[in-house]
């Protein structure tokens, strides 16, 4: 057998195989982004609870809030579900805490 009889063998092989890794990338990613996300979350809560800004740098959180929403962007245009999940999500607490940071100084 010659290589272009397998042709068709190995590409489905390697779609097989693509599928399968990608499955596991998201799985991973989707663990990695509620780890962080979750993380987060109990700070956040904290915060918006008791409107306690002091111990919070309005500069790194202004620039935290930004990054998040790239990332958030990035998520959406590269299709990735992890990365929009939990950027989404971190994006709406973190707004919450600036805005409370800046009103409640």
């Amino acid at each position: 057998m010659n290589n272009s009889a397998l042709e068709p063998v190995r590409l489905a092989y390697h779609r097989i195989l693509k599928r399968y890794f990608m499955s596991i990338t998201t799985i991973i990613g989707l663990l990695a982004a509620f780890g962080t996300t979750v993380s987060f979350l109990p700070q956040a809560v904290k915060t918006i609870q008791t409107k306690d800004t002091s111990g919070i740098s309005l500069a790194m959180y202004a620039l935290f809030t930004a990054g998040t929403l790239l990332w958030l962007i990035y998520g959406l245009m590269s299709g990735s579900l992890p990365v929009t999940i939990a950027n989404a999500i971190t994006f709406i607490f973190a707004s919450i805490i600036l805005v409370y940071k800046i009103i409640y100084k």
